[in-house]
Order: structure tokens, then C-alpha cells, then sequence
């Protein structure tokens, strides 16, 4: 089984002394059992992803490849 999806961050960053909001999405695949997992969050699952980021296959833009799921997300400080 192999699952299409995008991820999706969002935080705030202190940027020369100033709070400022950055986002950003990124196209992803994952297979096999970690595709299950993922599929099991549903649509806005939050999780902690692992894995790497390659090019795609037409050679435009990138692709996370998630290897691995750690949900649900562990309390900040409690990695």
C-alpha cells in the first residue's frame, strides 16, 4: 500500500527580535505499514513524522518520504 498525502507545518520564530508566523506544506508519500498509520489519522492528524526529503520523479520540487509516525504528538520538553 503506498498513500499520497501533504504535510504540513506551522509555528512562530523569533526573527531579528520579532515574533513572525511561518508555514509550509510539502507533498508526501509513505508505504506499507507506515502508509496504514498514516491513513489511521485521518485528515488533520497531528503527528510527529520521520523520514527524508527528495526530489520528485519529474524533477520538480521536493517529496518527503515518511518512514515513521509518532502520534499523538508528546507534550513540548517530553521528546
Amino acid at each position: 500500500m503506498a498513500l499520497d498525502c501533504s504535510l504540513r507545518a506551522e509555528s512562530e520564530v523569533m526573527e531579528a527580535g520579532a515574533p513572525r508566523k511561518v508555514s509550509v506544506e510539502i507533498r508526501a508519500v509513505a508505504v506499507g505499514e507506515v502508509a496504514k498509520t498514516l491513513q489511521s489519522l485521518g485528515v488533520d492528524g497531528v503527528a510527529l513524522f520521520s523520514g527524508f526529503i527528495s526530489h520528485q520523479r519529474n524533477g520538480r520540487g521536493l517529496i518527503a518520504h515518511i518512514t515513521g509516525i509518532q502520534a499523538p504528538v508528546p507534550a513540548p520538553g517530553n521528546f
